[in-house]
């Protein structure tokens, strides 16, 4: 299958690629391009704001939770209706797991899907040593394709004819140099940009954003670059046997609660379960006829007061709980299971209360990094032993949690290997760490059969 792709890629975190990224997916929306965005990473954020500049749902292609199959036949998936695939990567272009070579970096999920990679640097206060910076990325690993560069943050015209003359030199083509805009700064918040539920300036700046794209990038060669990515024929899989229709599974979806790896919800869907959303915010009541509940990540701190006072739902969630009904939660999910939870002012609002423990923000990051996640008991991902791949990134921690309740033993990330983690009992299963339901098809599995476990109980069948 022949799909036209490239990789935006940086030299390192902060350089622009999510700003250019998303200035490139509007200017090629804007020009009636259907253009597929795709985030390298465990991030969350970044493809929320892909979808806005898009108009095509962000997918994650992560080559540390999934192996390389699954990440080509997901770029297959999601790619066939569209006449382009960019994606973004995450970090430096060779940064991955720490202490673990490539895995999980730009570089080797480049290599995974056979394009070419657009290498973006820092301009600022660079003159011909951007050639030497450029050569080292281009030959440090010579299976990586660096098709092409773009200079962000040029300080002049002259500047920007002075990076062309360099790359020239080096035999590189440039295909953009884009200039110092502080007006169009994303705005940011602990874990990264500010997601695209919020930021109510997002449709203006993505419009600005095109406009400088289309002023200050070659978007014909980048077409041409894009087009020499090779022939991926033979690489899709088969999807899942629906083996769980008539599952209806409640997922919690607000400005609260929104940290949720699209293609996970996908699988969850090809597996046969039916997705009902429902917001902890603004709703009284779970979807009617739900056989499980599924809470993800977000920034449920940011709305402490809403979801204290929204008793309805949190009476609704306790209730289920109580019943026997599955109930899976992540990270911010976990955070309002709690009994409390407490602001970095020390501020505290009543939470669900299944989880016993108390959350408290932080000023600092607690956990960082991936994580491989062994369960400790039967739970609703599996039995005692079975291993999970995920990811961690939260600034608050939990106090009073009791170990002997502990979902996981966790290793990597921050932290030592064997660390206690999450909170497991009966049908309820919470945890800082986040998962891709693709990445981990037991677990998925594992969830929708405890859900259809409690369909059939409620309904008397034998």
């Amino acid at each position: 299958m022949q799909i036209p792709r490239i990789v935006i890629a940086g030299t390192h975190s902060g350089v622009g690629k999510t700003t250019l990224t998303l200035g490139l997916l509007a200017a090629l929306k804007r020009r009636g391009c259907r253009v597929q965005p795709f985030k390298v990473g465990p991030d969350y954020i970044d493809p929320g704001l892909h979808t806005a500049a898009a108009g095509q749902t962000s997918h994650n292609l992560d080559s540390w939770m999934g192996s390389p199959a699954a990440v080509r036949q997901l770029l297959l998936r999601q790619s066939r209706a569209a006449d382009l695939a960019v994606v973004e990567g995450v970090m430096g272009l060779f940064d991955g797991a720490r202490g673990q070579g490539e895995a999980g970096s730009t570089a080797q999920v480049a290599k995974i899907i056979k394009a070419p990679v657009v290498l973006v640097f820092s301009a600022k206060g660079l003159g011909r040593s951007a050639a030497a910076l450029v050569k080292g990325y281009r030959t440090f690993d010579p299976a990586v394709t660096i098709g092409g560069v773009i200079a962000n943050g040029v300080s002049s015209e002259r500047h920007r004819q002075y990076m062309r003359e360099i790359m020239q030199e080096l035999g590189i083509p440039l295909l953009g140099a884009t200039d110092n805009r502080q007006s169009l700064t994303m705005p940011q918040r602990h874990l990264g940009l500010l997601p695209a539920t919020e930021n109510n300036d997002l449709p203006k700046m993505l419009q600005q954003l095109a406009d400088i794209i289309e002023e200050q990038v070659d978007l014909a060669a980048l077409w041409r670059l894009a087009r020499q990515a090779p022939d991926l024929t033979g690489e899709e899989a088969v999807p899942p046997k629906p083996t769980f229709a008539g599952v209806q599974l409640a997922v919690a979806r607000d400005e609260a609660f929104n940290f949720y790896y699209q293609d996970s919800l996908d699988f969850l869907s090809e597996l046969g379960a039916k997705l009902l959303f429902f917001s902890p915010l603004h709703d009284a009541t779970l979807p009617r006829d739900i056989h499980g509940i599924y809470i993800g990540g977000g920034f449920p701190e940011q709305f402490l007061p809403q979801l204290s006072a929204n008793r309805a739902m949190k009476e609704q969630i306790r209730r289920a709980a109580r019943r026997g009904m599955p109930l899976y939660a992540e990270c911010g999910g976990l955070m309002y299971l709690c009994r409390g939870i407490s602001t970095v002012a020390g501020e505290r609002y009543e939470g669900v209360g299944l989880v016993p423990a108390e959350a408290k923000m932080q000023n600092r990051l607690a956990a960082l990094g991936y994580v491989t996640a062994t369960l400790n008991s039967p739970s609703l991902l599996g039995e005692p032993g079975r291993q999970l791949k995920g990811h961690e990134f939260h600034w608050s921690a939990l106090e009073a949690l009791p170990a002997e309740r502990a979902a996981y033993r966790l290793s990597g990330g921050r932290g030592p290997a064997g660390r206690c983690e999450g909170y497991a009992r009966d049908n309820l299963l919470a945890s800082y760490v986040h998962l891709h339901f693709r990445y981990n098809p037991a677990a998925a599995n594992h969830l929708l059969a405890a859900c259809a476990k409690y369909k059939q109980r409620e309904r008397g069948a034998p």
